[in-house]
Order: C-alpha cells, then sequence, then structure tokens
C-alpha cells in the first residue's frame, strides 16, 4: 500500500496436494537448500527466545538499551504485520515448502502468477517444521523477534473479519501475551478490503479488544487504527466509535490516510492521532514536515510512516529507493520533524517488497539499521557505536536488464520516483575513521571513511561484492554478498538485498 496504490487484499488459500511438482518448483527447492547450507544463514533451531543470529547482542555495532529504558519513552514504535505472510504456511522444509514451490516458483499456483515471474521475490527466513501448535508458536518467534529489536508492538493489518487472515489476527494477540504482555496489538482494520457496516466492524473490534494484548493508551482507550480511513466519512467512524461504546470500549482512533492533507480538518474531531501511508522512495520525503506541523496545530499526534523499499512485481510497478536512502530518510525526518510514533510499512509483506523481517535475501539487515535509528528515536541520544559494521546493499540485476525468460510482464518505476540507479552501497558504522576496500564484481575502489555512519556509493558490476574495513592495517570487518549480480536473469527483481558484516 502507498500513497498512489492501495494493496489487494491476500487471502490465503490451502495448498492442494499434488503427485508431481514442476521442474521449476523442484530447481527452486534446491537452490533454496544450496543457499541455506552454503552462505552461513541457518534455519532457526537456536534458543527461541532470541531471533536467529543474534548473539548476546553483538550483532549490532551498537549496545542496544534495555527494555525498560526503551518502553520508558512516549515514542512508540510499531511495524505493520500482514497475517497472509507469516513465518511458514504449511509447516514444511524449507526447500519444498509453499513458499518455494508456489510464491517464488514463476509457475507457481498453476501458473497463476507466471505473467510476472511469480508472486514474491523473498520470503521469510526460514524456520524448521516443529510439532505442536506451530503456528502459534511462529508467531511467538515473530513477536521475540520485533521485541528484541525495540519495536513497541506491531499494527496488524486486519483484512477479513473472518477466514485465515482474521485467524492469524487473534493467533497474533495470544502470542503477544504469551511471549511479553508489554508487546502491544494494534487493531488495524484495512478499508480496502473489509466491505462492511460499521456495527458488524465495531462488533469483531470488541471482540479482538478482549485480548490483554490489544493496544490501550495509559487512559484505557482502545486504539484503533484504520487503513485507508478517507474510505468512509468521519460520521461513519463516529457509529464505530458509539457502537464500541456500547461494548464498554473506549476508543482513540488513529486513521492512517493514503491523502493526508484532503481529509485532515474533516477528521480532526474524531481522531486521536494521524498517520499517512507514505510513500518509498528518498527523494520524496520532504512534505513530511509540514504534514507533522498540521496534525500538531491540530492538536493531534502523528504516526510517522518509515520504509525501507517498495517492488510488485504483481502490480507492474517499483519505487527507486536507493539502497538504505529511503531507510535512512525516513528515520530521520520522524526524528527530525517531531513525530510521536512510528509505523515501519512493513514487517512482512512481501508481496510489496517492503519487509524489515528477516528474511531469506536480507537477513537482519534492515532490522538492524532500524534499531539504530530507533533508539536515537526513542532515547533522544544516539547512541555510541562500539563495533565496527558494514552493511552492503545492492540489486542482484540491473534496472534496465530486460524480461526474464519466466515472464512477460515487467515493473515500471513509479511515477514521481527517484531516478532508476545500479549501484552498490556500503553503509558503515565506524568506531573511528578507517579505510574502505571494496571489491565489485571485477572493479576495486577504495576510500576513507569517517568515524560514525557513512553511506558509500559504487557503481554496480556483475558478481559479488566484497568489503574489507581496515585501521592501523588490521581487518576490523568484513563482508561479501551471498547473491551474485547478474547480467541475463530469469525473472525481473528489483528489490535491494542485504548483508551484514555481523550475522
Amino acid at each position: 500500500m502507498t500513497d498512489q496504490a492501495a494493496r489487494p487484499a491476500h487471502e490465503h488459500r490451502r495448498p492442494s496436494r499434488r503427485r508431481r511438482r514442476t521442474v521449476l518448483g523442484a530447481l527452486a527447492g534446491l537452490l533454496l537448500l544450496g543457499l541455506i547450507a552454503g552462505t552461513g544463514l541457518a534455519l532457526d533451531s537456536a534458543d527461541p527466545a532470541r531471533p536467529a543470529g543474534r548473539a548476546s547482542g553483538t550483532a549490532l555495532p551498537f549496545d542496544l538499551p534495555g527494555r525498560g529504558v526503551l518502553r520508558a519513552s512516549p515514542h512508540l514504535v510499531f511495524a505493520h504485520y500482514f497475517p497472509p505472510y507469516p513465518l511458514s504456511l504449511d509447516n514444511r522444509p524449507a526447500a519444498r515448502d509453499y513458499y518455494t514451490r508456489n510464491y517464488l516458483a514463476p509457475q507457481g499456483e498453476r501458473g497463476k502468477h507466471a505473467a510476472y515471474g511469480g508472486l514474491l521475490r523473498d520470503r521469510p527466513l526460514p524456520v524448521p517444521p516443529s510439532a505442536g501448535d506451530w503456528r502459534l508458536a511462529n508467531l511467538e518467534r515473530e513477536v521475540r523477534t520485533a521485541r528484541d529489536a525495540g519495536l513497541d508492538g506491531f499494527t496488524v493489518d486486519i483484512l477479513s473479519l473472518t477466514g485465515p487472515n482474521r485467524q492469524r489476527v487473534d493467533m497474533l494477540l495470544r502470542a503477544a501475551h504469551r511471549v511479553d504482555p508489554g508487546f502491544r496489538i494494534v487493531l488495524m482494520p484495512d478499508m480496502t478490503s473489509l466491505h462492511t457496516d460499521p456495527r458488524t466492524l465495531a462488533d469483531q473490534l470488541a471482540e479482538m479488544a478482549a485480548s490483554p494484548s490489544a493496544h490501550r493508551l495509559p487512559d484505557g482507550r482502545l486504539v484503533v487504527s484504520p487503513f485507508k480511513a478517507e474510505q468512509y466519512d468521519p460520521a461513519w467512524w463516529s457509529q464505530v466509535v458509539a457502537r464500541l461504546r456500547e461494548h464498554g470500549v473506549r476508543t482513540a482512533l488513529v486513521p492512517v490516510f493514503l491523502d493526508f492533507r484532503a481529509n485532515a480538518e474533516r477528521f480532526a474531531p474524531v481522531s486521536y492521532a494521524f498517520s499517512s501511508w507514505g510513500n518509498r522512495s528518498y527523494t520524496r520525503q520532504t512534505g513530511v514536515a509540514g504534514d507533522i506541523r498540521l496534525a500538531h496545530s491540530l492538536g493531534r499526534k502523528w504516526m510517522q510512516a518509515v520504509s525501507v523499499q517498495d517492488a510488485r512485481p504483481n502490480q507492474g510497478v517499483y519505487d527507486e529507493a536507493g539502497n538504505t536512502a529511503t531507510l535512512r530518510s525516513t528515520w530521520n525526518h520522524a526524528i527530525s520533524d517531531g513525530a510521536d510514533w512510528v509505523q515501519l510499512t512493513t514487517w512482512n509483506d512481501y508481496s510489496e517488497g517492503t519487509q524489515f523481517a528477516p528474511s531469506l535475501h536480507n537477513g537482519h539487515a534492515y532490522l538492524d539499521i532500524s534499531s539504530y535509528y530507533l533508539t536515537r528515536f526513542k532515547t533522544g541520544a544516539w547512541p555510541r557505536i562500539v563495533r565496527d559494521t558494514v552493511y552492503v546493499t545492492s540489486r542482484v540485476q540491473f534496472t534496465a536488464a530486460g524480461p526474464g525468460a519466466l515472464q512477460s510482464r515487467l515493473m515500471r518505476p513509479r511515477p514521481g520516483t527517484a531516478p532508476p540507479r545500479d549501484q552498490v552501497e556500503l553503509l558503515t558504522f565506524l568506531t573511528g575513521p578507517a579505510t574502505v576496500s571494496a571489491h565489485v564484481g571485477a572493479g576495486g575502489h577504495t576510500y576513507r571513511a569517517p568515524v560514525g555512519v557513512h553511506a558509500e556509493d559504487l557503481p554496480l558490476g556483475p558478481g559479488r561484492t566484497r568489503a574489507v574495513v581496515r585501521r592501523a592495517g588490521a581487518a576490523v570487518a568484513s563482508v561479501t554478498t551471498r547473491f551474485p549480480v547478474r547480467s541475463e536473469v530469469a525473472v525481473q527483481d528489483l528489490q535491494y538485498y542485504a548483508v551484514s558484516s555481523r550475522r
């Protein structure tokens, strides 16, 4: 979802049993097995109380403050949870699960997504099959991962009032309470897919509000944050609030708009706070300060959208994120322009390529980087960098690559987005100045990086990128990308891939 286009309402359908998988599906499974075995991405069989790959906090370039310190802040940070894409859909090994067979494979789901090369380009970081209530266990794992990154909770997309996606909302509320009663779930009815009346919606929200994990303000009001709230007028929402009051539920409405400026004044009387879904290009953030000023002038708080990128094969459109430029820009605007809350958009919408959650192609990199800015947002002070770290981001193909052999419909840049670019970015977090040597394919580059956070852009080239950070002649950090850049591709994939030297 962006301010230009609403996302489709996905409703997962159980996979049909087949006697024979397609050749492409089998190849995808073998490639996935090779990736997991050969590149250090382990199936998460470690301590379930800690996210995969995080070893005693040393994966971050700084020391994340304690949970009590972060939660004492009035500045809250949520991540938008999209129920169609949990860690696993069928509790099978990753090499042959539903993601691999049907969402990543171009001919998956009986060729439904063949025109655009498959529904997804990335997937959740694989987890092993487990016994018992594996759905609940996996949601608990996601809650732990988000909590340990410093997040206060999830804003959960309520796509439907019945069926699998609604069941996942209920289960997420249970998982949050079981893992950490302080982890909050904001109810976010999605008005692009919920075609209902105020009474029915309020009755369903009241059922969800019975969970102790449903987010409430200190005064007890339930936070309801409808996506594309302008789908219905303020009087409609007043009926929702009135019906909830009949259930004994007082409500704080936090509408998320696709067009905030056109709706701010008329929604102000019924709202506690405002938000906008925003956009996903680093060159289009100049209006954030004005949005926040307008919200505050109307006496309302503001929840700022912070994002990584956006690439949608099935909708034929992508935004130019500029490696981590969009991530850094949206966080810096939230910090410098006075946002009250933040919503990471999104935790796990893989169909739009907007995921912060640990994924097959990005590991924990985007979530780790985000934790640095989250600390500043919540505490008012930048954390001290204590471990030299380098993050490398790049695409795995050039933006001008032609149609792949396995698709016919390509993504195009969204009108108004930044110009497409082919670059590798080295984002360094350094305890002191150092020399960085980078090999991008066959090309070599050396530069001096300053203390602190610094982004260096280099031209993209075929092959892998390797970066080494040296100080006083000794290597203090190094990393090699796990996925090579290819000149010829089977499917178009314009997401940025990320890797960290500390994982």
